[in-house]
C-alpha cells in the first residue's frame, strides 16, 4: 500500500515538470511582462561568458530544472512501481526527503503558490509513505 502513496507523491514531480517544460519551450509564460527586460536579455552575455546571453541561459536553466523534476519523478514512480524495497533503503530516503525538501525551500523562497502546493503534497505524500514502511 504505501508504495502507491510513493507514487502519488512522485505525480507532482512528473506534472508540474512536464507543464514547466512545454510552457518553457513553446509558450511565451517564462518571458518578462517588460519587452524591453527580454530585449536586453538577448543581448546581454553573463560575466561568466560571452558564449552565451542571460536569454538562452534562462531558457535553458527552466528547460533542464524541467528536466530534473520529470527525472526525479518518474525514477521514484519506476522504483515504486517496480522496485518499492528499494525505496525504503537509508540511501533512497535520505536522497528522496533531500530532494523534496530543497524543492519545497526554492518553492517558499522563490517561486508561486502552484509549485509550492504540488511540492507540499508531494512531500507530505512521501512521508506519509515511509511512516507506513516504518510502523508496519
Amino acid at each position: 500500500m504505501e508504495y502507491f502513496v510513493w507514487m502519488a507523491g512522485s505525480l507532482p514531480f512528473i506534472i508540474l515538470g512536464s507543464i514547466h517544460l512545454i510552457y518553457t519551450c513553446f509558450t511565451d509564460k517564462f518571458s518578462p511582462r517588460n519587452p524591453v527586460i527580454e530585449k536586453e536579455m538577448k543581448v546581454s552575455s553573463p560575466v561568466l561568458t560571452e558564449e552565451t546571453t542571460m536569454w538562452k541561459a534562462w531558457i535553458g536553466f527552466n528547460a533542464s530544472h524541467s528536466l530534473g523534476a520529470i527525472y526525479f519523478g518518474l525514477t521514484n514512480f519506476f522504483l515504486a512501481c517496480n522496485y518499492s524495497p528499494v525505496l525504503y533503503s537509508p540511501f533512497f530516503v535520505l536522497l528522496n526527503f533531500g530532494t523534496v525538501v530543497f524543492y519545497f525551500w526554492l518553492a517558499i523562497k522563490y517561486w508561486f503558490s502552484v509549485p509550492l502546493t504540488g511540492i507540499f503534497i508531494a512531500l507530505v505524500l512521501f512521508t506519509i509513505s515511509v511512516v507506513m514502511v516504518l510502523t508496519r
